[in-house]
């Protein structure tokens, strides 16, 4: 089953090449997922009506897929403008369907999944061929539809070279890594409140599934995560990479986790466990910052989710979160403030400092993970600075960061020991009273001055194109917290 599923993008992306109505990856693959949402939760449904009596789809039924995608090769499949013209009358039908609070979520997340949802395809024969191409995919049988889980990461993967959308996808190495160093454990709830594609959530599902065994065990695992994300596309494939993976009501809201007033939450709205990996680099409006008290007040993103985990993190609970250097060594009010609180209220106890590229092509900012516990003030901070892996000068899309390369973390974490290389500390120990001393400056256990590596030519055309389109992403970011400064004082 993987063999054959390992060139289904390839091969719907060589027929939607050919469509005039498509341009570039990022279109291509939101057209691609809205179709396979269709085909598993037909699937999903089959399952539903084997295991309750009464079961009713929300669907009606001439838009369920078994009704209209199937080609049985007798010329009496739906095709050219007809198809195009029944898809067109799908979309406006399901972005419509009455859904009610009590109503359960699996039926609710088919609206919101076509809520915002494009068809782009203009060529109706050729959308005739990715339906047929996506409905030979066989989800019959457990093994099936988990195969077709793992081979749904060469569609997240995709999404690093797919412009706008490559800010959704977290490597795998990174989320299960830090799925598995928070230690899940049955009957806790995890939150990622910008969850992009769900790569966390299925970390955390992943890790926790190895703790499964009864029933109820069942229910605890499958209600054991919640997700919101702000944007429709990444949404959309958060919704079906939790279905392929098992969850049958994907606890996932589509909102702004930022427009909620920090200060509002009680412990009704807090979590065992945080995972994320927050955006940053972005800028946030006035109307964004106002649900933060004055002290926490930021356009910086990442510097506003810091605060609302912060605040959503339950006495007791777990967090771990990747940030950017710049949280690390930012001396402004907020950044202080943040690290002040964070320290104040939570034991900081890990800082993993990430070598370059491990978000290539994405970005070149370098990352950290941070790991701390709401159970008391921070009396010391560990910071082990990961190194690139023996044969790799940078991690790219061919060569990505695997989990085995956090191997070196793994064998220091239980032991922990200071480690001094070439005169550089490598790991080392830092009391909240040396922190604080340095102005809350984390920037500790940093990378040595590396010599410039010389790149073979087609290598280092990439490296300049990677590293253009990330200078051309930070203007465009730094040209809008310009612009949203320019409009708060108009």
């Amino acid at each position: 089953m993987a063999a054959n599923l390992s060139g289904l993008v390839k091969k719907l992306q060589d027929i939607m090449r050919n469509d005039p109505g498509i341009n570039g990856d990022a279109q291509r693959i939101e057209q691609i997922i809205w179709a396979l949402f269709l085909k598993v939760y037909d699937a999903k449904e089959d399952d539903w009506e084997m295991e309750e009596d009464d079961y009713r789809s929300i669907l009606p039924e001439q838009y369920r897929w078994r009704s209209w995608a199937h080609d049985d090769g007798k010329g009496t499949a739906l095709t050219g403008t007809e198809l195009l013209d029944f898809v067109n009358e799908l979309f406006a039908a399901l972005s419509t369907l009455p859904i009610t609070p009590d109503m359960p979520r699996r039926k609710r997340i088919v609206r919101t999944m076509f809520e915002e949802t494009n068809q782009y395809m203009k060529d109706g024969v050729l959308l005739r061929q990715v339906i047929n191409v996506i409905d030979d995919i066989n989800l019959e049988s457990y093994e099936n539809m988990h195969a077709l889980g793992d081979i749904y990461e060469t569609i997240l993967k995709e999404l690093q070279s797919a412009g706008r959308a490559g800010e959704f996808y977290t490597p795998r190495a990174v989320t299960d890594f830090m799925a598995k160093r928070i230690e899940p454990h049955l009957g806790e709830k995890m939150a990622d409140f910008a969850c992009g594609t769900g790569g966390f959530l299925v970390s955390w599902l992943r890790e926790l599934r190895k703790q499964v065994s009864t029933p109820d065990d069942i229910a605890l695992w499958n209600a054991s995560i919640y997700g919101i994300e702000k944007k429709q596309f990444p949404y959309m494939l958060a919704i079906t990479n939790l279905l392929l993976h098992d969850i049958d009501n994907p606890n996932i809201d589509h909102g702004n986790s930022l427009l909620h007033d920090v200060l509002d939450y009680t412990e009704k709205d807090q979590f065992d466990k945080i995972l994320m990996n927050p955006p940053y680099g972005g800028s946030e409006k006035k109307d964004v910052m106002r649900h933060f008290p004055d002290d926490l007040r930021d356009s910086e993103t990442a510097d506003l989710f810091m605060s609302v985990i912060l605040y959503r993190l339950k006495a007791g609970g777990r967090a771990a979160v990747v940030l950017p250097d710049g949280f690390l060594f930012g001396t402004d009010n907020t950044k202080v403030n943040i690290k002040k609180k964070l320290l104040a209220e939570c034991d900081l106890h890990t800082i993993i400092r990430l070598p370059g590229s491990v978000f290539a092509p994405y970005t070149p900012i370098t990352t950290n993970l941070l790991f701390f516990d709401r159970t008391h003030p921070t009396e010391r901070t560990w910071i082990y600075r990961l190194d690139m892996p023996e044969g790799y000068k940078h991690f790219s899309k061919t060569k990505p960061m695997r989990l085995e390369h956090f191997a070196p973390v793994d064998a220091w974490w239980d032991d922990r020991r200071e480690i001094i290389e070439d005169g550089f500390p490598k790991a080392k120990c830092y009391t909240a009273e040396e922190i604080a001393a340095g102005g809350y400056n984390l920037d500790l256990c940093g990378f040595p001055h590396e010599e410039e590596e010389i790149l073979e030519p087609m290598e280092l055309i990439q490296k300049y194109q990677e590293q253009r389109k990330a200078l051309n992403d930070d203007i465009d970011k730094i040209l809008a917290r310009i612009t949203a400064k320019l409009e708060e004082n108009a």
